[in-house]
């Protein structure tokens, strides 16, 4: 049996690179050597007790997303050859240098980027995508506020959207940050700073309420999504940094005729993650190749630097996605 080197969380505080054994492709899986890793807000949470592994995946490995190269496939395998390019989400262990996936959860990576590049797409503009289209149903020019919209997650749901050809409002802790997401299709009379925690009647005074809300944030911020919203507005809620619980005023969610929505990625079974995968692949991809779309990174670093990644990401002053490289 092969072995991996692979980031292994020690303690709450604690993370070094082990020698780990990997097994042979089954019926259906193909064997990935692993070139980049994009770091997640996850991993950190995973790192802390915080956010435990699902059934299935390395309980102290961390790392949701990968590119790399195929190494080997398992029997009935069609879909890849070894020497193929693919990346894509893992409910963990992606922080290795082999991950084992199924084939139809791999996709290829973009024509034309790099593997440390292609790392940074599918956690977030997954995410994006599936938050966007999927959930919320969003259409051609509706209007979306992001917020925490110089995330990952942020700026790859601002190029989807604008590229869609909607109007975008974004909001951030800080007017830096907005400036930077002017590069990626921000309007800069559509950025909201957030730092007193309202936003409500600004983003109605600039569209008069919008269509959808993507909200990575949470907590302090639900009743103030629901006064932003227009009527039959639709929220989904795909992160909680700002906390886990929060008070909505329903009957205006009611007068409104809206909705509230969460998803999750991580835990989904592999069917859901499959067809998202493949959907993404058909209708997202292509995009990066053709330079419409373009994965934010806010700094590569070598995978023995995980502990400085860490602590970078936890000090809230990346734009964009940390990857990591072997």
């Amino acid at each position: 049996m092969r072995t991996a080197r692979a980031v292994t969380i020690v303690d709450p505080s604690t993370l070094r690179i082990e020698e780990r054994p990997v097994r042979d492709p089954g019926p259906g899986e193909v064997l990935v050597g692993v070139k980049a890793a994009g770091l997640n807000r996850a991993d950190v949470l995973q790192r802390k007790g915080l956010y435990p592994a699902p059934p299935g995946a390395p309980a102290d490995v961390p790392g949701l997303e990968y590119a790399g190269v195929v190494e080997s496939v398992g029997a009935g395998v069609r879909s890849h050859r070894e020497g193929d390019r693919v990346m894509g989400i893992v409910g963990g262990g992606a922080m290795a240098t082999h991950v084992l996936v199924h084939e139809r959860e791999a996709i290829p990576a973009p024509a034309g980027l790099s593997l440390e590049e292609a790392a940074a797409i599918p956690e977030v503009f997954f995410t994006a995508f599936d938050a966007l289209f999927v959930q919320a149903g969003l259409r051609p020019f509706e209007s979306v506020l992001i917020h925490a919209v110089g995330s990952g997650v942020g700026t790859a749901a601002l190029q989807l959207a604008r590229h869609a050809g909607c109007r975008v409002l974004g909001t951030s802790r800080t007017a830096e940050k907005l400036e930077r997401a002017r590069a990626f299709g921000l309007d800069p009379e559509d950025g909201i700073v957030t730092a007193d925690g309202r936003f409500a009647e600004r983003a109605r005074e600039r569209c008069g309420g919008v269509d959808v809300i993507l909200d990575l944030v949470g907590g302090p911020f639900a009743a103030e999504n629901v006064e932003a919203l227009a009527s039959k507005g639709r929220i989904v809620v795909v992160g909680l940094l700002g906390g886990a619980r929060a008070e909505v005023p329903l009957g205006l969610l009611l007068n409104k005729r809206a909705s509230m929505v969460g998803t999750v990625l991580r835990s989904r079974p592999l069917e859901e993650k499959a067809l998202l995968a493949q959907r993404f692949a058909r209708e997202v991809n292509p995009l990066f190749t053709s330079g419409a779309l373009r994965p934010v990174i806010d700094e590569v670093l070598p995978m023995d630097g995980i502990e400085d990644a860490h602590r970078k990401l936890e000090s809230n002053a990346t734009f964009g996605k940390i990857v990591l490289a072997w």
